[in-house]
Formats: structure tokens, sequence, C-alpha cells
């Protein structure tokens, strides 16, 4: 597999456009907030929902200055669902950098996200494409119906099922990815089968890579990470290495207690940890990632096979390869 940054190198030069939209029009208004957007544009990450996005938009020949902003809207709405998930979740550190949370009190915090959702909106329009100003809110709708969804099953103590798990990570990672691509496609006139599969792309991919997000959860410490080891489960929330292993120990007290939001020791997650890394459990849900990688990378075939298309193939290893 090429190196990611090899990968990323084509549209290289396109992505730096797309970090000047999304500072435009916040400097001039208000610095302090430039300041933030700055920050947390500094805090890590692939960038590969725009990548993605501008790769999608250049099968074909595309207006350029539409597909930053469409890129642009993308990340910023991914930004701003961050900020919010960081002070739901009282989040101190992402990719261990502090959050907006440590500095910041919530009101604030809440009127920072609130900001660049109405930014990434006002983007989105600057395509001047009504499918993909709707498709836009759609995906908004759909991501913070998930989170409304996990906010009133708080606490019920259940391990989810199946479908209310790929619904929770739809809403949470592949909507948007699925939505970027999907768009990319339009704007660059893409036929309604091109555009299908285009769809299709980052739906698939975006659920492996939130599997692979879960998987990474349990391994590793807390300085790679950049946040607690199987901080989910710490928070209550059960993904589907736990959910694989509750299957085999379906009364295991510490998870019973986690998903209930009953308090739980450090030590009682260390050995849980423990006992699902050698069950066999973070291979199983790995093979499904990768079954999911797969998927993505075929539903390419129908494309023009040029650079765009080979790098999104590859950039799918990446999302079941990759380590952080």
């Amino acid at each position: 597999m090429k190196n990611i940054t090899h990968l990323l190198s084509l549209v290289a030069n396109d992505m730096h456009h797309v970090e000047e939209k999304m500072r435009s029009g916040i400097a001039d208004r208000y610095p302090d907030l430039a300041a933030v957007v700055d920050y947390l544009m500094g805090a890590g990450g692939k960038r590969l929902r725009p990548v993605l996005t501008l790769m999608a938009a250049n099968f074909y020949s595309v207006d350029k200055e539409k597909s930053y902003s469409l890129a642009a809207s993308v990340e910023l709405l991914h930004t701003a669902t961050l900020v919010h998930d960081d002070l739901i979740d009282n989040s101190l550190l992402r990719r261990g950098m502090p959050t907006l949370n440590v500095s910041w009190n919530s009101g604030a915090t809440i009127l920072t996200g609130d900001y660049l959702f109405a930014r990434s909106a006002e983007l989105a329009a600057e395509t001047q494409n009504i499918r993909i100003v709707t498709i836009f809110a759609q995906t908004l709708m759909t991501i913070v119906s998930g989170e409304l969804q996990q906010l009133f099953n708080d606490g019920h103590g259940n391990v989810p099922n199946r479908q209310e798990y790929e619904q929770r990570i739809y809403a949470k990672t592949a909507s948007l990815f699925a939505a970027g691509t999907n768009c990319g496609a339009i704007l660059c006139g893409a036929s309604a089968v091109e555009e299908q599969a285009l769809h299709n792309y980052g739906y698939h991919l975006g659920m492996a890579f939130q599997i692979v997000d879960d998987i990474l959860d349990f391994q590793g410490d807390e300085e790679t990470l950049g946040k607690p080891v199987a901080n989910d489960l710490r928070q209550g929330v059960a993904t589907l290495p736990v959910m694989l292993f509750a299957q085999k120990s379906p009364n295991h007290p510490t998870i019973r207690k986690a998903v209930r939001r009953e308090s739980v020791s450090d030590k009682e997650i260390e050995s849980v940890v423990k006992q699902i890394k050698t069950s066999g459990c973070l291979e199983a849900a790995m093979t499904e990632a990768r079954q999911l990688v797969q998927q993505a990378q075929t539903d390419l075939t129908v494309l023009p096979n040029n650079p765009y298309r080979q790098a999104m193939h590859e950039i799918a290893d990446y999302a079941v390869s990759r380590n952080i």
C-alpha cells in the first residue's frame, strides 16, 4: 500500500484552498473564534472527509471554487460535531490535545459549535446546488439524531443489538463520508450510476472507519490514542468489540455496570480490556471492517480508472491498516 501522505498529495494543492475557505469569513468578525478554528484545524487527523470529497468531485470537470466550498463545508461540519461531542462527553482530550472544555465554559463551547454548523451550511450553499444543500441538511439531521438517540438511551443498561449499533455508527461517521463523496459526484456531473457508486463507497468506507476506531479504542495506550483506553466503555457506550464479547459473556459484571452508567473502576476496565483482547473479538471486528472496505473498493469499479479512483481504492486499505 502506498504511504497515505502520497495518496493525499493528489489533492494537496486543493486542500490549501479548502483550509483558506474554512478560515474565511471568520477572522474579520471574530478574531477569538478564528484562533479556535486554527487550533481545531491543527489538532491532527488526515482530513479524509474533505480529501475524499475533492477526489469524488474531480472525476470530471468541476468548478474548482465550488469544490473548495463543498470540501470546506464537509470538514467544518465534522469539526462542529466534534466540538459538541466533546462537551456532551465531558472530554478533556482529543488526539492528545486539550479540548475547548478545558479553557471555555459550556455556553461559549456550544455557541462555537453552532457558529461552525452555520458557517458550514453557508459554504454548502456556495455550490448553488439545491441537491447538495438538501443532502447537507439531511446529513446534519442524521448526525444530531444519532446523538439524541444515544442521550435518550443513556443508562438503559442494554448492550445494543446489531441494528442499533449500525444505525449509531452510520449517524456518527458514515453519513458524512457518504454525503461528501455523493455531493462531490453531483458537483462534477457524474452519472446517476456513478453518483450512487460514490455514495456507496463513502458509506461502506465510513462504516469500516468507525469500526476500526472502535477497535483502536482497546489497543495502544493513552499517549498513542490521545484519550483513555476503552474510553467509549468508560462512557457507557458498547461498541462492536464489546457487543461481540457480550455474546460470549452475556452477564459480564463490568460491562453490565458500564452500560448502566454505574461507577466502574480503572481496575475493572483494565481487566475487561485484557479479556476482550484475548477473546478474539477484536480480530472478528476487524474482519467485518475489512469486508466493508472490500465492498467500498468494489463500489469504485463502475468509475473511470484514473488516479482519483486508484487513490480512493488505496485510502480504503489505509482505513483498516492505520493505528490511530
